[in-house]
């Protein structure tokens, strides 16, 4: 398997309480081209934003963490790292997190289970619309 440092490509901060669904997404990405940052939990994927020496493109974070929820998480994250995108993926039905007040509605948002090419496609998406914005 590379090392980060020998790859170039989306770096994607996974956070993720699940082991094995934390392991295995981070593969799948991996296998597509993306450098993955792995968290298991709010407070890590926060010391992750702050010591991290590199840019992070992409916060990935699944809603329902220990603690905190991932939309809290991700407006913690974007303190630290203001040109993050954000992209949200949870087991809950998409329009009950947006009723709860989790997300907003349009966030961008992948329900589980989800395949390695949609997870994948969602984030080049997201990418694509903020160097589509950077470059204005």
């Amino acid at each position: 398997m590379w090392k980060a440092t020998e790859r170039q490509g989306p770096v994607v901060l996974l956070v993720e309480d699940d082991e094995d669904l934390r392991e295995l997404a981070a593969q799948m990405l991996e296998m597509r081209g993306f450098v993955v940052l792995v968290a298991k939990d709010p407070v890590s994927a926060i010391m992750t934003c702050r010591v991290h020496s590199g840019a992070i493109d992409v916060l990935l974070t699944d809603l329902g963490l220990p603690g905190v929820s991932g939309g809290e998480l991700a407006r913690s994250a974007s303190e630290v790292r203001p040109g993050m995108k954000i992209v949200y993926v949870s087991g809950v039905p998409e329009e009950i997190a947006i009723k709860k007040g989790l997300i907003r509605a349009g966030s961008p948002f992948v329900a589980k289970p989800y395949t390695a090419d949609r997870l994948a496609g969602m984030l080049r998406t997201v990418l694509a619309q903020g160097a589509e914005s950077s470059a204005r």
